[in-house]
């Protein structure tokens, strides 16, 4: 059994084991406050009944006009807990959040080496809008995929139209 529930300040200290994926940022303590005090609705953990943290998602609302929209900041799940369906449930809370914040679409940025992740989020209804060139800075460089699904209120579906050809970093809107 899983509790889904809003991330607690505290929980801060107890995400350690969840971080270790080599998928996963890690960030620095100031960001995840920033995330906590500006968006809290959209931080939530999934924990176990004997108080293990076995995933969270992270993300905000942004944008203006058609381009306001719910973003993805960090979803991960413990290895240990893949695969028993967290990270849609997680997904869910998020965007059920994005709507009735009444965005366009939910938006989140992702490796193209990370077929997993990929395949996952395509099954959710995510498709790539468009690739980030070397959005991942290291060694090497990686590009993202900006990968996109459109909610209730972008009828049209417009906002998951696929560029036709990647933009840098700098031309993130």
């Amino acid at each position: 059994m899983t509790n889904l529930r809003p991330f607690k300040l505290d929980d801060l200290f107890r995400i350690n084991n969840v971080n270790l994926d080599p998928f996963t940022e890690t960030y620095g303590l100031s960001f995840y406050l920033q995330y906590l005090t500006h968006w809290p609705e959209y931080f939530h953990i999934a924990e176990s009944l004997n108080g293990e943290i076995m995933g969270y998602i992270m993300g905000k609302i942004e944008g203006t006009g058609n381009n306001w929209h719910g973003h993805v900041t960090a979803l991960t799940v413990a290895p240990q807990y893949r695969r028993l369906n967290l990270a849609a449930k997680l997904m869910y809370c998020l965007e059920l959040t994005s709507e009735r914040k009444q965005a366009f679409f939910v938006d989140l940025f992702v490796r193209i080496s990370n077929k997993i992740a990929i395949d996952m989020y395509k099954k959710l209804g995510y498709s790539v809008y468009r690739q980030v060139l070397e959005y991942y800075t290291g060694d090497p460089d990686e590009d993202a995929y900006d990968m996109r699904k459109a909610l209730s209120r972008d009828k049209l579906k417009q906002s998951i139209i696929p560029l036709p050809h990647p933009v840098r970093i700098e031309d993130l809107e």
